[in-house]
């Protein structure tokens, strides 16, 4: 099938064959120092096509960076190492991959940090409602500027340690209401200082990080995610348009090279928390990402809804010649993503209650195509 989402783009340093990538996603896999395990390299191995981009699962930055159980980081030698074996295996099959850079911020529980520190925030402003291990969120403790200083460093730390462990580039994880989104939006930051209150102010974190990375790494390796109506963990702005349109206009102001942009298109399954008995296919039809899309001139990607519609990816690669399209869901159940896409071929169904289980089950078992065996019933 000849259309744009199966031509060329040069994304960072790497020359891509297509536009089907895969989107950062947490599976919950990694062992309880935070290490990559060798089911890791197979799943990453499976899913990696000549040509192709993934990239690699939320990764925290530091171990006080609020851990989640069985997440990996990449901030020692073991996991630098343990990560490795991953990039290797991508880049055997003549994939590229890139790593997400994440600290979660608010979204976590004291439990899971060393020391039980107190989880911390643009604000002191809590989360409604309970984490994944049932408990009532936390109230964060505000960083302090020092701090907020200290942390790019961390960043540019951590995309120094990926770009060791072999990866092609990292992504800084600014979206679904982790750290960096808690600074843009105005639900999540009252803060009364350089780091608040204007657009200027609550996006100057987001630009620092990226200037700190973009200097240890450099900006063909740096990319950033980005969420304007996620909804997700309490996040909401005042002025989503103004609010990311400054940002990306800055960031193609001051780093016209980066490897990418990745946003996230609005749409319901976001805006409602994740809830599983949602309607999926609807998409939120007032908001859009085209300004953002047509401001940045760069390498473009676009996430959300493609498991559903996942034709209405060629359709959306047709748009402006830099556009990517990144696949969550269908690319978990479909190790062969782009080949079944390129041929129209039947997809496998995922099964969500695997998404955030432990070993092989729905994350390495998963079927590539066989014309043989093929299930005719698609998502």
């Amino acid at each position: 099938m000849s259309t744009a989402l199966f031509t060329p783009i040069k994304v960072g340093a790497s020359l891509l064959k297509h536009r089907v990538v895969l989107a950062p996603l947490t599976r919950l896999r990694a062992d309880a120092n935070h290490v990559p395990v060798p089911l890791m390299t197979e799943y990453y191995q499976q899913r990696a096509s000549e040509g192709g981009l993934l990239v690699a699962e939320g990764t925290f930055i530091a171990e006080d960076a609020g851990v989640y159980p069985s997440t990996p980081g990449i901030y020692n030698d073991t996991q630098i190492e343990a990560w490795k074996n991953v990039t290797k295996a991508v880049h055997n099959k003549g994939g590229s991959i890139y790593l997400q850079l994440w600290h979660v911020g608010r979204a976590t529980a004291s439990i899971w940090i060393p020391g039980n520190k107190v989880p911390v925030s643009a604000s002191a402003i809590a989360i409604n409602g309970k984490n994944t291990a049932g408990m009532v969120y936390e109230a964060p403790r505000a960083l302090e500027v020092e701090e907020i200083s200290q942390l790019t460093q961390t960043y540019a730390d951590a995309a120094k340690n990926a770009i060791s462990a072999g990866f092609d580039g990292v992504e800084i994880h600014g979206a679904n209401g982790y750290l960096i989104d808690q600074f843009l939006n105005t639900s999540s930051n009252v803060r009364t200082d350089q780091y608040g209150g204007s657009i200027e102010n609550r996006t100057r974190f987001a630009l620092e990080v990226v200037e700190s990375v973009s200097k240890a790494v450099g900006e063909e390796r740096t990319a950033i995610r980005l969420s304007p109506w996620s909804g997700f963990q309490d996040m909401k702005d005042d002025t989503p348009y103004e609010t990311w349109g400054y940002l990306v206009n800055q960031l193609q102001e001051r780093h016209p090279n980066l490897a990418y942009l990745h946003f996230i298109e609005p749409r319901d399954d976001f805006i409602d928390g994740g809830n599983p008995t949602a309607d999926r296919t609807k998409v939120v039809e007032n908001d859009s990402i085209e300004p953002f899309r047509k401001a940045w001139k760069g390498p473009f990607i676009t996430a959300s809804g493609y498991t559903t519609t996942p034709t209405r990816a060629f359709e959306t690669a047709e748009k402006l010649e830099n556009t990517l399209v990144s696949f969550g869901r269908s690319f978990i159940a479909n190790p062969d993503l782009p080949l079944r896409l390129k041929n129209d071929w039947p997809l496998n169904k995922y099964d969500r209650s695997t998404f955030y289980t432990s070993g092989s089950v729905g994350y390495t078992d998963y079927p590539f195509y066989n014309p043989g065996t093929a299930d005719d019933n698609k998502n």
